[in-house]
């Protein structure tokens, strides 16, 4: 099947997705209550959406096209309130996160849907793991080619939105070390990672047509990279971030996003190549592994700077365009999160206050509904 056509959008229009948690209000374990929350909130009000995911223990929900942050914010928070109401009528809790602090993979059920199903036998019991809760961004890109260009200079902004969204440091019971475990999940994958460097939608085509002609590739949707086009909306979509704690945080990582590439379009600052890639690797473990305190190289200047650090100085060069853009509250969230720390650090916190992790899920589930 040849790749479709680039579908042309509106510059740095937003949406969002949030794969979430559903609870049992008993345990605060996973409840496989996926089908019930669907056929409860099948006629919501609002222009957003909800579906299914892998596993009947989690759902996604995703935002109309969006272009200021107030009113993003005001829809993810009537998507919450919405969906918490439903949740409320059948006994189960939502959370954010991006895994589950002591869930069992082998005891998930598999969503009863053909993709599914055909995941589930393509990669085995990684299907299974693959229950796992993160926040995807799509950006409207005019063209192919510049959805490319802007795919490629983002590459070095990918730990920024790692180590902002951070909330995965439990799994299968236990501290993993990593303040996002869950992309360990992913890069499982082998078709997940970074994005070929091709920089026309001509030679992107051609690429492709070489994957599907291997049988290993069928559509797009069998790419699991950080950033990858989706051409059918005329975007790229940002896959790295965890699904936060809140909405006004998932609100302000998507206009954070909006801001820089904004400030890419307008100013470009460098020219994307290869060469971006020799630490891409390295940058992304860092920020998966310690999160803010991470250390990244800068792929020109070959410099060490704390992740941190970039963010602050990344956010100051972005002020002129968050203005503009409407998002300064979104930017001012995200500098108070630098010093307040992660959603990772506010999970081990909650559990170093002698907390059982059934407690601290529970936490996470009123912190989600506030």
């Amino acid at each position: 099947m040849p790749l479709q056509d680039f579908t042309s959008s509106e510059a740095l229009t937003l949406g969002v997705e949030l794969e979430l948690q559903l609870l049992s209000t008993h345990d605060f374990d996973l409840a496989p209550q996926a089908e019930d929350l669907l056929r409860e909130t099948a006629k919501h009000s609002g222009a957003w959406d909800i579906k299914p995911e892998i596993t009947r223990s989690m759902i996604e929900i995703g935002s109309s096209i969006q272009r200021r942050h107030g009113p993003l914010r005001e829809e993810l928070r009537d998507m919450r309130n919405q969906l918490s109401r439903a949740a409320r009528k059948l006994n189960i809790a939502i959370a954010g996160g991006g895994t589950h602090a002591y869930q069992q993979w082998s005891e998930q059920q598999i969503f009863p849907a053909e993709r599914f199903r055909y995941i589930s036998e393509l990669y085995g019991y990684l299907a299974k793991q693959f229950t796992v809760f993160g926040q995807h961004v799509h950006v409207g890109c005019p063209d192919g080619d510049q959805a490319l260009w802007l795919l490629h200079a983002l590459s070095r902004y990918v730990p920024h939105f790692i180590a902002l969204s951070a909330s995965s440091p439990y799994v299968q019971g236990q501290d993993t070390g990593f303040d996002s475990a869950r992309l360990n999940s992913v890069f499982a994958f082998p078709l997940s990672g970074r994005a070929p460097f091709v920089r026309s939608w001509e030679e992107f085509g051609g690429f492709f047509d070489k994957m599907t002609a291997t049988g290993v590739v069928q559509s797009m949707k069998d790419f699991y990279w950080d950033i990858r086009p989706k051409p059918e909306f005329g975007t790229i979509e940002l896959r790295v971030c965890d699904t936060p704690l809140s909405v006004d945080k998932a609100a302000a990582l998507a206009c954070y996003l909006q801001c820089i590439c904004r400030q890419l379009r307008e100013e470009k600052p460098f020219e994307p190549s290869e060469d971006d890639y020799l630490v891409y690797t390295f940058n992304r473990f860092q920020a998966c592994r310690f999160g803010l305190d991470g250390e990244i190289v800068d792929p020109r200047t070959k410099q060490r700077s704390r992740l941190r650090d970039d963010i602050l100085r990344t956010l100051t060069r972005l002020d002129e365009h968050a203005l503009d853009l409407e998002a300064l509250d979104a930017t001012q969230l995200l500098r108070d999160s630098l010093f307040e720390g992660n959603d990772a650090r506010w999970l081990r916190a909650q559990r170093a206050a002698m907390l059982p992790l059934p407690a601290v899920v529970e936490a996470a589930a009123r912190r989600w509904g506030e």
